[in-house]
């Protein structure tokens, strides 16, 4: 990232939900020459084709005031982008596929998605020469399970965020705890370890937001304590219930927290989803 920031070549950041993309677009921009110049974020799950094009500088000079002539614009999950507003937006971009220079008259481009643009490629879903242009660099954001060893040092972080934005005291984390959280999958990366975090310093309970995660402190103790008959029956329903929990969760993180679309993936019922999500004690995770 220090080494393309202060160029001006589009990046693509891919990563699952979660992983940081809009805060890496916009550190990209800070390290940039353009940091002194608007950073505008763009959704791309329904825009009207000609609110990208707005974006952009004006080939006949013309300024109705919405154009970013200069800058960054940060178009957010890309591959959202239907057909027509892929060619809007491909016409839009430099044909080189390289940006202006700060100041110059044309946005430096940074692009993320949750897909794998690769397969959108393959199956026709996505424009090639799209890909081409956004594609100057591509960054893949590792998911936090791949990043274990920065879980500790992200829990001090959001720990000390959120009790001085909250004016509460840190709670307490003991190491058996602290271990939980590292061993834990995090489907939802790290926007659902801060959720988490937030929650402990909102209750000042670190071992009440464990009981929520699909593997929870003394969980084998009370499978032991159930005498040699129910052991593997218990373990079996816990075993489970984490499994269960696992899958919805992923599937909620695929569509973006869309309870319909998960629910047609996950083949059950709405109804049944909600009453699950109920169940389990999901909430959708604050955006990062």
């Amino acid at each position: 990232m220090a080494q393309v920031a202060p160029t001006d070549i589009p990046v693509l950041l891919v990563g699952e939900t979660g992983t940081g993309k809009e805060v890496f677009a916009r550190q990209i921009h800070r390290l940039s020459s353009r940091c002194s110049q608007p950073l505008v974020k763009a959704i791309c799950a329904s825009p009207a084709g000609e609110a990208l094009t707005a974006h952009f500088a004006a080939s006949n000079g013309q300024n109705n005031g919405n154009q970013l002539r200069s800058g960054t614009l940060f178009l957010k999950e890309i591959a959202e982008l239907d057909s027509g507003n892929q060619r809007t937006l491909l016409y839009a971009l430099p044909e080189d596929g390289a940006t202006s220079s700060a100041g110059s008259g044309g946005p430096r481009i940074i692009s993320s998605t949750t897909r794998n643009l690769e397969e959108e490629l393959r199956a026709g879903r996505f424009r090639t020469e799209l890909y081409y242009r956004i594609n100057g660099t591509c960054l893949r954001l590792p998911a936090l399970r791949q990043r274990r060893e920065d879980i500790a040092e992200l829990v001090e972080l959001f720990m000390t965020k959120y009790s001085s934005l909250l004016g509460r005291p840190r709670p307490a984390i003991a190491s058996q705890e602290l271990a939980v959280l590292e061993e834990y999958s995090w489907p939802g990366n790290i926007r659902e370890l801060e959720n988490v975090v937030k929650k402990m310093v909102v209750v000042n309970d670190a071992a009440a937001v464990l009981s929520e995660l699909s593997k929870v402190p003394g969980e084998c103790t009370a499978v032991a304590a159930g005498g040699k008959g129910s052991v593997l029956k218990t373990a079996t329903r816990a075993a489970s219930r984490r499994t269960e929990r696992q899958l919805i969760l992923e599937a909620l993180n695929r569509t973006r927290w869309n309870r319909k679309r998960a629910a047609r993936e996950l083949q059950i019922s709405y109804k049944a989803l909600l009453y699950k999500l109920k169940q389990i004690g999901a909430e959708e995770p604050d955006p990062i």
